[in-house]
């Protein structure tokens, strides 16, 4: 469904006048933790200094959207890699990857039932058994199949069954599926409600590392037609992301991310926020290509997609490295963090 911007602003505590002659920017998401970096430049004014209204529609998968960023109804859209994604490039449709959006750690994990934790102690248990993905093609799929492989297994040793994030806790209660593949805030609640239980961290199960599993992607037939729109969007976004990356190591804007996090609607419970790790990304945009290609490969061997690109065909750095080189380099604040990631 789509937010009005009046409505984003209101729920961050901010007021849309003056924004009569700004260009709007149409994004679509799906609900994540990853999200404070639009609503931090939404939040901060990064957007509106440069001439930008942000419109936000909450997807459930960016899977189930590439058409609509190909037909143009979305200018960008945030989320997982996706096989639609390269069956779009392979079909010449005007969509490229343009900056990273969740890389290591990434917080995703393999959950499953309470009830199998005694019976399922490794992968090759798992044999059979019904797990959820987001969407068809997603990368949560690859994830699994990531997983499997690691005891010998396919993804044709399970059933994939296709559920989006928030009714997964409705699965896991009526035993409609064993596991899933959980992204945070959703791993959370799940856990804290003891609806599902971890079984495994994608971080720590899947190769090669470091990984980049979300990333943003333009049409890129409007942003041909609007250059400098789209530089200074990166522009303000990178400021967004930065400020997550500090707040992420302990810094300063850490408190202010939190309360746009519960204002926004995206976790509502701030103890949640305080008392799990949240994923990681690169402060700099940039995405783990060795990570791009393996994703590609994935999907291309299990023949949910019918090509395999070179990484230059596959996304456009031009923006982040105009973004960087306007910005300089990162520096966490937190001199005394010693978490990997967003560095």
């Amino acid at each position: 469904m789509k937010i009005a911007l009046w409505i984003v602003l209101a729920s961050l505590g901010l007021s849309s006048a003056g924004f009569a002659q700004e260009t709007t920017v149409r994004i679509g998401m799906a609900r994540s933790t990853s999200n404070s970096a639009e609503l931090m430049a939404e939040h901060k004014g990064y957007f509106k200094q440069l001439g930008i209204k942000l419109e936000i529609e909450l997807i459930e998968s960016s899977a189930n959207v590439i058409a609509l960023l190909a037909q143009g109804r979305l200018n960008m859209v945030a989320g997982g890699i996706s096989a639609g994604y390269f069956n779009a490039i392979e079909k010449n449709l005007p969509v490229t990857i343009v900056s990273d959006r969740v890389s290591t750690p990434i917080r995703h994990n393999l959950m499953i039932r309470p009830d199998l934790k005694d019976s399922v102690k490794s992968p090759k248990d798992l044999k059979g058994k019904v797990i959820a993905s987001n969407a068809t093609g997603s990368v949560s799929t690859y994830e699994v199949g990531k997983i499997l492989e690691r005891d010998g297994l396919t993804i044709n040793d399970v059933e994939i069954k296709v559920i989006p994030f928030p009714q997964m806790a409705v699965a896991f209660a009526n035993k409609a599926i064993d596991a899933a593949i959980v992204i945070p805030p959703f791993v959370w609640s799940l856990e804290e409600q003891k609806i599902a239980v971890p079984f495994g961290e994608v971080d720590d199960l899947v190769t090669p590392t470091p990984m980049t599993i979300a990333v943003i992607m333009v049409n890129t037939d409007w942003a041909k037609q609007n250059q400098e729109l789209v530089k200074n969007y990166f522009i303000a976004w990178m400021r967004g992301a930065r400020e997550f990356c500090q707040g992420f190591h302990g810094g300063k804007s850490r408190q202010e991310i939190i309360d746009i996090l519960v204002s926004s609607g995206t976790e509502r419970r701030l103890e949640l926020l305080n008392k799990y790790p949240w994923p990681a990304r690169s402060p700099n945009g940039e995405v783990n290509v060795a990570s791009l290609l393996d994703i590609q490969s994935w999907f291309v061997k299990n023949k949910m997609a019918t090509a395999a690109f070179p990484a230059e065909r596959l996304m456009d750095r031009s923006y982040i490295q105009n973004a960087v080189q306007k910005l300089g380099p990162f520096v966490v604040e937190n001199k005394d963090s010693k978490h990997p990631g967003c560095r």
